[in-house]
């Protein structure tokens, strides 16, 4: 059904694999439209209880697809893109279901947006966390704002966004970013204990009272992956954002100009 996602379902319990593993589930213009359209059809069905959200292979995702934006061939359409995110967004954020990030190996930019939009985040301790789109010119996407401040605050998800710094799931778990720790190789398995207890649990009043906190929160996140839409179209413009992009796949440091 899916070209780069998976999509399984075990009674009340449905887990949603990232599936580009050849390229560390990096996230191009298909897989960001198929994460909105599964995400959607997922709001639909009441059946599922509980929705873990994991990465196939070495990492849960590197992020959105660098060497995508690079294709002068198959231009990335980034007013097209943006709208799948906006969508993928709200999604994650009304679903009727408690949602679970299963974080293992690199959870970056985009990648890491969308596991801070999930309820509970467990990860890895040697898992790879960072809000790094600074380092390629560009703003976090993908409700990337929005999902950083409720977890930390303003204050704290300016310096995050700013600095781009990576961290461990252990150190993630200090500052508030992730939930549960999980050992190495262990995530998913915790994840889906995790469920299990939450299935044992009066979790329709859960799912509730999560409807309640986030429905008065809706509207902001809607301007924000709106604002998010607009400027992301601005930074992938400027000469930072070329610079960001052709050092990394160069592998050298960047020259950032502020232009």
């Amino acid at each position: 059904m899916y070209k780069t996602l998976l999509l399984e379902k075990e009674g009340r319990i449905a887990t949603l694999t990232l599936n580009r593993p050849q390229a560390m589930n990096s996230m191009d213009d298909v897989m960001m439209k198929e994460l909105a359209e599964c995400l959607e059809s997922v709001k639909q069905d009441h059946s599922i209880q509980v929705l873990i959200i994991k990465g196939e292979g070495r990492a849960f995702s590197a992020g959105g697809d660098i060497k995508a934006m690079l294709d002068t061939e198959n231009p990335f359409n980034i007013e097209e893109v943006m709208v799948y995110l906006g969508r993928l967004a709200t999604t994650l954020y009304t679903l009727p279901q408690i949602t679970i990030a299963s974080v293992h190996g690199a959870a970056a930019g985009l990648g890491f947006s969308m596991v801070l939009g999930c309820d509970i985040i467990i990860a890895e301790e040697n898992s790879k966390l960072a809000m790094n789109f600074i380092g390629i010119g560009l703003i976090p996407d993908g409700g990337g704002h929005f999902f950083l401040k409720e977890r930390v605050g303003i204050p704290k998800a300016k310096q995050l966004m700013w600095s781009g710094q990576l961290f461990s799931g252990k150190e993630a778990q200090k500052i508030g970013l992730v939930d549960e720790v999980a050992s190495d190789g262990l995530g998913y398995a915790t994840a889906n204990s995790y469920a299990q207890k939450l299935l044992q649990s009066p979790i329709a009043a859960m799912i509730a009272s999560k409807e309640i906190l986030h429905a008065t929160k809706v509207d902001e996140l809607v301007e924000v992956v709106e604002k998010e839409a607009t400027a992301q179209s601005a930074m992938r413009k400027t000469a930072d954002h070329l610079e960001g992009i052709q050092a990394f796949v160069e592998k050298r440091k960047p020259a950032f100009k502020g232009e």
